[in-house]
């Protein structure tokens, strides 16, 4: 080429050298987005990718995640599962977790909560309500800049007997709201508890969204003599080997087991057992952040006096639980309070207390009653049982923790039943064939005046991610609503989460944090049907006793009060 032409070449380079600089910039933006779709897909099976989250950003799925929770869900059940999702969003720290060195992080014990005074001055009455300004400070005593840390409130007064919980407003700057209704007359004392800082809340949240395989399940198959075990959630990595399929084909709740390398075929499947908890979840760092007596569950102390003294409301004024109405929009009633350690309900049914056996078998008389999900709810089996001596129990030969149980007192013609909810529960070998669906055993039951149905499904969803729990219980609900449709006269008790003991072993599996978000969904999703709410949660973070998974003699009694009070309501004379 000759020099001349060599330099007309450059001169049409160069001009339009701009253009192809462009060209390719929006070739690799494209290709990069593209990959960054195709991933972030394949990583968000369910749909939900597009959720604007609050910090940290959203946790990307692992490919251990479950490729499918349930079959595809309708507009209108994505809708559903979207609102929950976004209404059970947790604040948190602004920045990355290893950014925060541990002294920056909440302490319980440079923290303090200070008690407003009344406005105008005057002197608070009953059914006023009190409000409490809790500062969460760092170890070095300043202050906090943002909010996330999980606050319990409750508000008692011990030579009473008497308490109630409160509800805590995150302000999103280091600073809350505790608030307390003014239910009886007479001094109270306030308390605020931190049960997490909100830098172990964003390790909670990875644990949810990364690590569901925190219990170890298994499963064993046998033919003659071969057996093999093999490992079942869930969620499994397909990548691995070849999985069972065993979900439900009536309400499609899905559970998978990797399948024997042996000659054995997935229908020799013979129990269904809890095998273990996965260890080292937790850096040396986040184990920091779950220290007991430190930061799990501690005290926060008031910077003047934490009492004050309620007075009689005015007396041309109604009762307390008919005046009191929460000062923030979209706050619920308490479901009751404590009167000398007996629970007061403050809906329309007056709760009363049941202390002779025979006050038991006359309301039960002629009754059926129903209790499905975990042990949490095998506790009123238990409680009446034990306390009805007319109840004869059958020896069905079934696990003593699992079950199924029955007991009859033929004379009154009372029956009570208990069968354990299927996976993911986390018992003693089971036979596969105990394992079943809540929602399948509802379509079973006929119904009607002599049928009371408990249903208790929490305690062994906390590993999972949200979605896991909003489809189960959409289930049950769908099963609860076809059981009142055809036999309206039915009582079905739903029993919410309850607080339990909390250490640095037990967090990463079963932190109040995830209960507590359980009961939001369980709560919302059950707000528009017919059914009797239990509230566990209320009745435990009120009372003085320590919290337990299972909770202690006194407070199961109220709930069985609670329980029987509507079952039969008293008739009040005119």
């Amino acid at each position: 080429m000759s020099l001349k032409g060599t330099g007309t070449m450059l001169k049409w380079l160069s001009k339009y050298a701009c253009i192809f600089y462009l060209l390719t910039l929006s070739g690799l933006t494209f290709l990069f987005c593209n990959m960054n779709i195709l991933e972030w897909n394949y990583n968000c099976p369910l749909g939900l990718c597009n959720i604007q989250s609050e910090d940290p950003p959203p946790l990307e799925r692992k490919q251990t995640f479950c490729s499918h929770l349930d079959k595809e869900p309708s507009a209108e059940e994505a809708l559903e599962e979207l609102d929950l999702l976004e209404s059970n969003s947790w604040p948190g720290p602004p920045h990355q977790l290893t950014s925060i060195p541990i002294e920056k992080t909440s302490d319980p014990a440079h923290s303090l909560f200070v008690i407003l005074p009344a406005e105008g001055g005057r002197m608070r009455q009953v059914g006023d309500q009190l409000e409490a300004r809790v500062i969460i400070n760092d170890f070095k005593g300043n202050p906090k800049s943002y909010g996330g840390d999980f606050l319990l409130a409750r508000l008692h007064s011990p030579q009473l007997g008497a308490a109630i919980a409160g509800q805590v407003l995150d302000h999103k700057n280091g600073s809350y709201s505790a608030f307390f209704p003014l239910l009886w007359e007479g001094p109270v004392q306030a308390e605020v508890t931190l049960v997490h800082p909100s830098e172990a809340i964003s390790v909670l949240r990875r644990l949810r969204e990364e690590r569901p395989d925190r219990v170890l399940y298994g499963s064993m198959f046998r033919s003659g003599l071969i057996s093999e075990t093999t490992m079942c959630n869930l969620c499994l990595p397909t990548s691995e080997q070849p999985v069972c399929n065993y979900t439900d084909i009536l309400t499609g709740d899905p559970w998978y087991c990797y399948k024997p390398k042996q000659n054995l075929s997935c229908d020799k499947r013979i129990n269904h057992f809890r095998a273990g908890y996965q260890n080292d979840l937790l850096t040396h760092q986040e184990t920091i952040l779950f220290q007991s007596a430190v930061n799990i569950k501690v005290r926060i102390h008031a910077t003047g006096s934490d009492s004050v003294t309620v007075l009689p409301n005015d007396k041309d004024k109604p009762g307390a639980e008919d005046i009191f109405v929460w000062s923030r929009p979209g706050w619920t009633t308490p479901s009751g309070y404590y009167y000398q350690w007996l629970w007061r309900g403050l809906g329309d049914v007056l709760i009363r207390e049941y202390n002779d056996p025979a006050a038991i078998t006359q309301c039960l008389k002629g009754k059926m009653v129903y209790m499905y999900g975990d042990s949490t709810v095998r506790q009123y089996y238990e409680f009446l049982t034990r306390f009805l001596p007319e109840l004869k129990e059958f020896n069905l030969k079934t696990p003593a923790r699992a079950g199924p149980f029955m007991a009859v007192d033929i004379g009154n013609n009372i029956m009570l039943k208990y069968r354990s909810h299927g996976p993911p529960i986390s018992y003693i070998p089971l036979s596969i064939i105990q394992l079943h669906y809540i929602a399948n055993e509802l379509d079973g039951l006929v119904g009607g005046s002599d049928t009371v149905v408990i249903i208790s499904i929490w305690a062994h969803f906390t590993t999972f991610p949200l979605e896991v729990y909003i489809r189960r219980i959409r289930h049950i609900r769908r099963a609860v609503v076809r059981l009142l449709d055809r036999a309206p006269e039915t009582l079905v008790v739903i029993r919410s989460a309850n607080l339990r003991g909390q250490s640095l072993k037990e967090c990463p599996i079963v932190s109040d944090w995830f209960a507590m978000q359980l009961d939001r969904v369980l709560r919302a999703m059950f707000k528009d049907v017919k059914v009797l709410l239990l509230d566990a949660w209320e009745m435990t973070l009120a009372h003085h006793l320590p919290h337990n998974i299972h909770p202690p003699h006194p407070i199961i009694k109220n709930m069985i009060n609670t329980i029987l009070s509507h079952l039969c309501p008293e008739v009040v004379q005119n």
